[in-house]
Parts: structure tokens; sequence; C-alpha cells
């Protein structure tokens, strides 16, 4: 069954435009009580980032699922991977975000996580949609669900996040400058860092409901880069705007992406011995992470774009750490989901323990160049299945000879296809790309 509201990461849009409405909130919150109480006595945990909206559509929610007969927890502002550590630790049945993550302040959305901190099961997501289109009824007014605030939330987190490293860690001597994006994190990620010894310069952490993620976080990096130079700092860390996203920037203000995130945790953990099976990236890492896991005899696979199939795809092999570029790193050893607090303290520990700086560490992957040509195409046209682009992709994968890589991949949002090649060579990875795109161009003409 095809669903009507959820993407593949929840339900997100513009705020004041269906379904990011107050009503539709109300109803979501009483179709999502409803499903939960199908097994019994329900407590629902909501959390948010710091959008100004997140006060009316938690105001919404709640009302929803007390109308169904749930119980309700606040929490208040934290990230979206503190609200599944709480939901599971608190034995609640489920746990809703509500949060645009890296998007301005004028989107938002709502996530759901089950009572294992994990995604919702897809026979629960249907439940909801089906309920969703159904009349809306309130439980009698003896079984209305009741509400309290977690006061002591962003504590219980912090000590979480702080529990994934050995009990003899001390970052002490490391300067480090943290950008908190103006969001859930802004709290909680410089209480971790300096708790554990750091020295923390902190960005980016005075949110007015407006300013998240507003040239600054995991998807503006340049206030970062500055900082770190500027404060001659050993690193910089971004968060993005619900912290499930992490970049780094070295000690010459380079930006650090996710892929090499991933290659010097997965490194670390090999040295260790404490790798369990590979790692799973996505479609769209770069080529450069296959090529270097590969040197270390380190299996490497990819799912589709989105931390869902990440975490799918490691659930079905037993991995155990994943992730992608854009910073979304799941380390199933620690937490259910993307956490970037956690994903930067793994770091942190690979350069103790290998007693190097960012930048050195770094240097073990060779980022292959990538090229991205996006081509607009008819609606009802899939150049995919086109047999002229097929033979372009087959003659360029060949030209490549295993040191290189095709991906045509449709937009999820717009009527786009983009085509990506990448290689060891730039000068040929650009004349692929761009031979490609010409004939995607002219099959959609």
């Amino acid at each position: 069954m095809s669903r009507k509201y959820f993407g593949t990461d929840g339900i997100r849009g513009r705020v004041g435009e269906f379904p990011i409405t107050p009503d539709f909130m109300l109803k979501l919150g009483w179709a999502a009580g409803t499903a939960f109480r199908k097994h019994g006595v329900c407590r629902v945990l909501i959390g948010k980032d710091t959008r100004i909206s997140g006060y009316m559509f938690e105001s919404a929610l709640e009302a929803g699922l007390s109308a169904a007969g749930a119980d309700v927890m606040l929490l208040g502002p934290m990230p979206t991977p503190a609200i599944a550590y709480l939901t599971r630790t608190f034995h609640a049945e489920a746990g809703i975000v509500i949060s645009a993550s890296h998007n301005p302040h004028h989107d938002n959305g709502i996530k759901f996580f089950s009572g294992k901190g994990t995604k919702l099961p897809d026979e629960i997501e249907l439940m909801i949609e089906e309920l969703l289109d159904a009349p809306m009824t309130v439980v009698d007014s003896a079984k209305l669900g009741k509400v309290s605030r977690i006061n002591d939330a962003a504590g219980r987190y912090i000590e979480f996040c702080k529990s994934s490293v050995p009990t003899s860690t001390d970052f002490a001597g490391l300067k480090i400058v943290l950008d908190c994006a103006h969001g859930a994190a802004y709290k909680v990620a410089p209480s971790v860092f300096r708790e554990l010894g750091a020295e923390v310069v902190v960005l980016s952490a005075q949110p007015n409901g407006l300013n998240i993620n507003d040239q600054c976080g995991s998807t503006h990096m340049q206030a970062l880069q500055a900082a770190v130079l500027s404060e001659q700092a050993d690193l910089g860390i971004a968060f993005d705007g619900d912290a499930d996203r992490v970049l780094m920037v070295d000690d010459t203000g380079a930006v650090v992406d996710g892929d090499e995130l991933l290659f010097i945790i997965a490194r670390d953990l090999q040295q260790r011995g404490r790798l369990q099976g590979g790692v799973v990236g996505t479609l769209m890492s770069n080529l450069g992470l296959e090529l270097a896991l590969t040197e270390l005899q380190i299996p490497f696979v990819r799912a589709k774009v989105g931390d869902r199939y990440v975490i799918a795809d490691l659930l079905a092999r037993d991995w155990q750490l994943g992730g992608e570029n854009s910073g979304h790193i799941v380390c199933f050893q620690h937490t259910t989901t993307g956490d970037a607090i956690i994903a930067g303290l793994q770091v942190l520990l690979a350069l103790r323990r290998s007693d190097m700086a960012l930048a050195e560490a770094r240097s073990g992957l060779r980022k292959c160049p990538q090229v991205l040509i996006n081509v607009r195409f008819s609606g009802a046209l899939d150049p995919l299945e086109h047999p002229a682009v097929k033979a372009a992709c087959a003659e360029i994968t060949e030209r490549m000879a295993g040191r290189g890589r095709v991906l045509l991949r449709k937009s999820g949002t717009e009527p786009l296809l983009r085509v990506m090649v990448e290689g060891d060579d730039e000068l040929q990875v650009r004349a692929c790309a761009e031979q490609l795109a010409a004939v995607v161009t002219q099959v959609c003409a």
C-alpha cells in the first residue's frame, strides 16, 4: 500500500501549507494515539527542535493524543536521537519528533520512533495513514490521556552520550569549536564535550525560533571554518538543526564530510578488533570511501539515499556502522539511530587512540572527483529506461575500467534526473558527466 502522507522520513513541508497545519497535527496526534493504543496502555514522548512553529504543533499533537487516550510526556527542545533514546528508557510506546532537520524555520515536520527507538514498523505507519482518513473521535473523559513534562531530559541524554566513551576518557588539551545551528543541540552538546574535559568555543547557540540553520550549522560551514582558524582550535564540529547530522572542520579550516568521518571510525574499530561486519554507505557515498575501505579489507555496501535505508541494511546484515556523506552516521554499538554527538565522540576517540590530528586522519581517504548535473524531464517520461541512456551509461562505465562509476537518480521532489559521474581523473569525470547529461537532455527534449 502506497503512503499518502508519510515520506521516507516522516511528514515534512512548509508551515501553514497542508499537511503542516495545526488541524492536521491534531488529527495526526489522534490517529497515532489510536494506532499505538491497539496494544493497550499508551505513553508517547514528544520532543522538538527550536523553530517557532514547534510550540503550535506540540500543543496540537498533545491534544490529539490525549483525545485518543494516550498519555503524553513532553521533552521540550531536544536532539532527534535523544528522543529515540528517551523513548526506550521510559518504556514508552512511541516517540514523536517535531523538526524539519536542516531546513529553514518556515518548514517543519513530524517523525516517529517506535518503543525500541527505531523507525516505526510499516504496519503502524499504514494504520496511522488509514486513521487519518477516518472520522476523529474522543474517548470517554475518564480515559483521556494525561500530560506531564520530563524536567531532567537534557541531563539524562548528556549522561547517555558520555557513556558511549570509556569512563577514563579525558579530552583535556583539546580545543573544539561547536556550531549548534541555533538548534536542538544548543544546550546539551557543549555540556557533553566540556564535561569530558575539552575546551569548548560555542557558535550559534542562541535560538530565537527563526534563526535555526540560518547561515550556520552543517549546511553552512563558513562561520565554523573561520572560527577554527581564528581560535587556533584543534577542530570544529557542526550539527544540523535537530542534531542527527555531523560534519567537522580540521585545524587547517578544511571541511571533513560524513564519508571521511565514517572512514575514521571504521578504521579505528577495525584496528581494535571491534568492527562487526562492514560499513553501509549510500548511492551518493564517494567512490574514494569504497576504495579506501577495500584497501583495509573492510566490506562496503551501498543503500538507497536516506538514513532509513542505511539502518534497514545494517539490521539486515547485523552490521553496526553506516552513514551518509551529509553527516548522518549510525553507530549501532551505542544507539539505534543517527546521532551527531555520539558520532562526533567516536571520531575524537579515534584521533586520541591514533595520536593523529583530524587533517592527518582524513588523509587515509582520497576522495574521487565527482560531477553532478541535473537534467529536467517530462513527468510522463522515464529517461532511466531509454535505450540510448542505458547504452551511454554502459559505455562510460566500461571506459572507467573499475576506477569510476555512474549514477542516474530521479529527484524525490521535482522532475529532475541527477546525472552523477565520479572517478580518479577529474577531466575524464567531467567529460563523461557532460556526455551523459547531453544524451539525457536529447532524450528528454
